[in-house]
């Protein structure tokens, strides 16, 4: 029983999952029956759309197309129009050049013509030419018979009477010109030097060669001498100074030409004997340390300086050179109280002369600058110094017045000549230089024969120490404007032959008696 319904559930179960599946089966086959048709519809409506599609692309593609053909024979149209109008600019230029090969061909018939008319007339010139020197060896042979003169000589006495001629008028026209300008040019000159030699007060003293040391005993000196004169030798061969030791009582004379070493000598050597330790080592020691400090007191002492004149922004070194200078000198003139002279005497003449004062008292301060070094460097102090201002940023105008305040370079500006002019009054002042005996007499033989050596001169006197040179010329001989001229040219032989300083005043006196007796 229990089988029986078993099987018939097992039944049950069969059929019904048959039927499901023919339900099924049937079902999936409508469902895709439904979704071939719809993929038959799609297909189709999709061939019509491309067909559509396609229609239009090729619509456009023919519009297109059309475009294209007219824009293409726009172009060619306008292309032809443009050959056209070259074709014709080439037609017109091949025009132009055949009028310019006719104009041509006519100008070269022209040339040819005028070759040949030039060559004949080459010819007639070459005859004539050849006439004309038969005709003046002719005539010169006539003159040379006539005057008993050959061409050389003839020609030799003309430019000799052409240059008497030639100077006598200058001379004259030049004695014209200075009479015109001597009145307000040499009062002006002369009332600017005076104004600037009163308003400026120096002192009047020159420096000596030798300094003195004074000695606590006459023991002394034989210490600085040492055992076999070894300290002596010592102290003279690191300052460079000569130790005098002779019969002055309690003294020892320092001698050397530069005030530097001198004074660094005689420092080192009080402190030496103030000291008691007096031996080579010692000696170096001392002489070591007074250089240094020197150095110190150089750097005060030039900035004083650019104090004292007003002047500012100078280059570190160009102030301890400056400072050097206090024991440099010229002609026994110390040259650092040369230099503030000069500085103040431009800027009364700039003064004066409306210019820049602070740029003149510059120039005037720094224009013996050279002087520090120039025992070091070859050369003129007036070009190394206007070396130095140039290397430490001067302006054109203050090196050209220093490299010009002697005349190695001719002076181009109103500076230079105004430091020229100031640097020539503090060096002739009464009292700021002197010079030997010797120099001194010399001086004056050489003006004097520099004086009769020239023509027409009869005496010649040196006189004011050699600032002044008056010349008697013959009256005969010497006339006015001659006289004139003689001057000029002894003055410009002074100046190319001899040194002095300050400045020289010619004069050259004419004279002409007459001589008459009542009897």
């Amino acid at each position: 029983m229990i089988i029986e319904l078993l099987l018939a559930f097992i039944f049950g179960v069969v059929v019904g999952g048959l039927g499901l599946y023919l339900t099924l089966r049937h079902i999936a086959g409508t469902k895709v029956k439904e979704a071939q048709e719809l993929a038959d519809k799609i297909l189709d409506e999709s061939r019509k759309e491309a067909q559509v599609q396609k229609k239009e692309f090729l619509l456009q593609a023919q519009d297109e197309m059309f475009r294209r053909k007219k824009e293409l024979e726009q172009d060619f149209r306008e292309r032809e129009g443009e050959l056209k109008k070259q074709e014709t600019r080439l037609q017109e230029k091949e025009e132009r050049l055949e009028n310019k090969l006719e104009k041509v061909s006519q100008k070269e018939s022209e040339v040819v013509h005028l070759e040949k008319t030039l060559i004949q007339r080459e010819r007639d010139f070459t005859l004539k030419e050849e006439r004309l020197e038969e005709l003046t060896q002719t005539q010169q042979r006539r003159l040379q018979e006539i005057s008993g003169l050959t061409v050389e000589e003839a020609k030799k006495r003309l430019m000799e009477e052409l240059e008497s001629q030639a100077r006598y008028e200058s001379a004259k026209t030049m004695r014209q010109i200075e009479s015109e300008t001597r009145e307000s040019a040499d009062r002006k000159a002369k009332l600017i030097l005076a104004t600037a030699i009163q308003r400026y007060a120096g002192e009047f003293v020159a420096e000596q060669t030798v300094s003195a040391v004074a000695l606590p005993s006459e023991d002394m000196k034989g210490r600085i001498i040492g055992r076999e004169g070894r300290n002596i030798r010592a102290l003279e061969a690191a300052t460079g100074v000569d130790l005098i030791i002779d019969d002055t009582p309690e003294t020892v004379i320092l001698s050397a030409y530069s005030p530097l070493r001198r004074e660094v000598a005689k420092q080192a050597l009080e402190r030496l004997i103030s000291d008691g330790r007096i031996h080579p080592a010692r000696i170096e020691d001392i002489v070591k340390k007074v250089e240094q400090e020197m150095d110190v007191k150089l750097r005060e002492w030039g900035e004083q300086a650019t104090f004292d004149v007003g002047v500012h922004g100078i280059h570190p070194e160009i102030v301890r050179l400056l400072g050097q200078l206090r024991y440099r000198t010229s002609f026994s003139q110390n040259v650092l109280q040369h230099s503030l002279e000069v500085a103040f005497v431009c800027g009364i003449m700039a003064a004066e002369l409306n210019l820049d004062v602070k740029k003149a008292k510059r120039a005037g301060l720094l224009h013996d600058i050279g002087k520090a070094v120039d025992h070091e460097v070859e050369g003129p102090h007036a070009a190394i110094g206007a070396d130095l201002a140039k290397k430490y940023g001067e302006s054109k105008d203050i090196v050209h017045a220093i490299a010009a305040h002697h005349e190695e370079v001719p002076p181009k500006s109103v500076l230079a000549v105004l430091v020229q002019a100031a640097d020539g009054l503090s060096g002739a002042r009464p009292g700021a230089r002197k010079e030997l005996l010797e120099n001194y007499v010399k001086r004056l033989e050489d003006l004097e024969s520099m004086a009769t050596g020239m023509p027409g001169v009869t005496k010649a006197f040196a006189i004011q120490a050699g600032r002044e040179l008056r010349v008697v010329v013959e009256s005969d001989q010497v006339d006015d404007d001659r006289t004139f001229l003689l001057c000029n040219d002894l003055t410009k032989k002074i100046e190319q032959n001899l040194t002095y300083p300050g400045q020289i005043r010619v004069t050259v006196i004419r004279e002409k008696r007459a001589v008459g007796y009542a009897k």
